[in-house]
């Protein structure tokens, strides 16, 4: 059988997803039930406890594929991007209502009604999808009603069929982020899932970890003498870690050394990180 990618693919030595029998060894196998994520972020855990790292997180609106309930955890697949994890089974929602908008700012709020004054119900983080069932305004300030009743400033979101234009710039709208391993969201992000959410934004799905985006973003690019050429929007990786060129000498990149999501000159970065983790291990221009 083909050696899978257990990141990427549902299978265990018990049970696994229907669509790998005959691949896979496992003791059963089932089709995922259909699910959506509704909580604001929904961490994906290697194992179900709550001590687990967290590999990957789905946000509000994230279709998965749900193969296994137990003991208030749930073995799931996203669909977005295939990863596969754990999660707390309260996150998990039905699939009524279609996703009409998407969140297009980096983190915005949740109100009880169309009032910028009430109380906030939650926060969204860009990425986010909704269903958006009506409009309202309140002194002069325009929200986009859900079914739930709640209320999101219309502004901050756009249609799903719209997208942005440069991924480079939207992943620039992250500067100051707080670093989160495994984090895809606004409130926590990591270099890969910068990466990630951003060319999401573009409507450029791509994998979620460093070394699956490695193999897979656009294509392998010799970046010159002194990096001579490279250009904004290409990509340099080191073993674990990606960074988004912003032009010619600088990049962007969320980062363990100043744990935000912050601007570095990529000479300066080599240096810097040279004598940890060795000099980069490839460049990709999507």
């Amino acid at each position: 059988m083909t050696a899978r990618d257990a990141r990427l693919h549902a299978f265990r030595s018990d049970l696994a997803d229907a669509r790998l029998k005959g691949e896979v060894a496992a003791e059963r196998f089932v089709a995922g039930r259909p699910a959506r994520i509704a909580a604001s972020v929904a961490d994906l855990r290697k194992a179900p406890r709550p001590d687990a790292g967290v590999n990957t997180q789905a946000l509000f609106g994230d279709e998965v594929l749900v193969f296994e309930e137990a003991e208030g955890w749930a073995w799931v697949q996203a669909e977005r991007d295939g990863y596969v994890g754990y999660v707390a089974d309260k996150v998990l929602g039905a699939r009524e209502h279609a996703p009409t908008q998407i969140v297009s700012v980096p983190r915005t709020f949740l109100y009880p009604g169309p009032d910028l004054r009430f109380p906030i119900d939650g926060q969204l983080s860009m990425g986010s999808t909704v269903t958006v069932t009506g409009s309202a305004e309140t002194r002069g300030t325009h929200y986009a009603l859900l079914p739930s009743g709640q209320a999101i400033i219309a502004r901050h979101l756009r249609p799903i069929a719209e997208v942005a234009g440069d991924y480079v710039t939207v992943a620039e709208s992250f500067l100051g982020t707080p670093y989160l391993w495994g984090g895809v969201s606004g409130f926590g992000i990591d270099c890969s899932g910068l990466v990630q959410l951003s060319m999401r934004m573009t409507g450029k799905e791509v994998l979620r970890d460093s070394d699956m985006q490695a193999a897979s973003i656009g294509t392998p690019l010799e970046p010159g003498p002194g990096f001579s050429r490279l250009q904004r929007g290409d990509l340099v990786f080191w073993k674990g870690h990606v960074a988004i060129m912003t032009d010619a000498k600088d990049m962007i990149h969320a980062n363990g050394h100043t744990m935000l999501v912050s601007r570095e000159g990529l000479k300066e970065a080599v240096e810097r990180i040279g004598y940890l983790y060795g000099g980069p291990t490839g460049f990709r221009r999507p």
